[in-house]
């Protein structure tokens, strides 16, 4: 089986750049997250927990370079890497890019390299050195839209009252937002949200 080299895409805003890598990394780490908020009901002991977001990927990525045997400057590899950091003269920004290897295939953007020189020729040239590479995943609202398809929010519905229900445990229900409870009440004409009769049919608007 053929070895797979692991490159990065640098995307500037005339060319798309292609980097080696001089070594393929021997490990890395992705670390996902998601925020949560917690809202106060009044009337209920503990408060509602609401899914408010995702966090951005990070892929924390360490890279070996080694030039010791060849004898030239360790910086001729590492600085095209480290160049991803600066600002795209027509972007006004850093590139986006991608790191592929294998069947990791990341697009986001570099927040951090930490360069570390372990190795110099007698002249103090460096020809050992290690980059602890931090990227962050990036995608544009369509494509987040595409990978989780939302069904509640976005359009209008019809619904019938249970006996117990509320406003707010209705809205908690089709919105995952116990606050938006005024929007169903707007939607229906409902002066006064703590009586609603059992069996009322109901209009729950599509979010904006």
């Amino acid at each position: 089986m053929a070895l797979s080299k692991a490159q990065f895409w640098i995307y500037r805003s005339n060319s798309t750049d292609v980097v080696d890598v001089l070594f393929n990394p021997t490990q890395y780490e992705m670390q996902a997250g998601n925020q949560y908020a917690e809202n106060e009901v009044p009337g209920l002991q503990n408060p509602i927990t609401q899914f408010m977001g995702g966090d951005a990927t990070i892929l924390k990525l360490p890279l070996f370079f080694d030039t010791f045997e060849a004898g030239v400057d360790v910086r001729t590899h590492t600085s095209k890497i480290v160049g991803i950091l600066d600002v795209d003269s027509d972007l006004h920004a850093p590139p986006s890019c991608r790191f592929i290897w294998g069947s990791l295939d990341f697009k986001g953007i570099i927040t951090s390299i930490n360069q570390k020189y372990t190795m110099f020729l007698e002249t103090g040239v460096p020809v050992r050195a290690t980059l602890d590479i931090e990227m962050s995943s990036t995608q544009t609202m369509k494509e987040q839209y595409q990978e989780v398809p939302r069904q509640s929010a976005d359009r209008t519905k019809r619904k019938t009252v249970r006996q117990g229900d509320q406003l707010w445990t209705i809205a908690a229900e089709e919105y995952e937002d116990p606050g938006a409870w005024r929007h169903i009440a707007e939607a229906n004409g409902i002066d006064n949200p703590r009586f609603l009769k059992a069996g009322t049919n109901l209009t729950i608007p599509r979010l904006e």
